[in-house]
């Protein structure tokens, strides 16, 4: 959307980041990694090195301030459907068999940007140099549950056309 600061997008009166941060209602650490936004209290800022560089370098930037969190859950900063219950029942497949869950659109995709993974996975999965990295390929390897994403939940705000359907 052309420099504008999606996560920052208000949809039904809360900003998309308000909207992910309240899906994740009692996990701590809350970190964000992206610029400093103002308004959002007990929240971890962290910024990568060299910022634009991709959702992976981006996690592992996240994972260094996750400390020793048994269980960290991704999440997009455009997602206007995710709430609670998205993040319960990313939470709950996780089996003892599996590194994470992610939620599986309508059309089968995984959606990489909205899962629940064990930490130690997402460390030993990431690569030496994460910039500019494929997150798909970084986790895909892993051992994976599917999260069936319930109406809208998986939808994501990349046009202004996306943007007007929810505001």
């Amino acid at each position: 959307m052309s420099g504008v600061d999606k996560p920052e997008l208000v949809v039904r009166g809360t900003s998309l980041l308000g909207r992910a941060l309240a899906a994740l209602a009692g996990g701590r650490p809350l970190v964000v990694v992206g610029p400093r936004r103002a308004g959002y209290a007990g929240v971890v800022w962290a910024r990568e090195p060299v910022p634009g560089t991709g959702p992976v370098a981006a996690l592992a930037t996240g994972l260094e301030s996750v400390r020793d969190s048994r269980v960290t859950v991704l999440l997009a900063g455009d997602l206007p459907g995710v709430g609670t219950s998205t993040v319960d029942r990313l939470r709950g497949a996780l089996g003892a068999d599996v590194d994470g869950a992610v939620l599986v659109d309508a059309a089968g995709e995984r959606q990489w940007l909205t899962g629940a993974w064990r930490t130690a996975a997402l460390r030993a999965a990431l690569p030496v140099q994460p910039e500019n990295r494929s997150l798909r390929r970084t986790l895909g390897t892993l051992r994976i549950a599917e999260v069936p994403a319930e109406p809208g939940e998986a939808d994501d705000i990349d046009t202004p056309e996306d943007w007007a359907r929810y505001r």
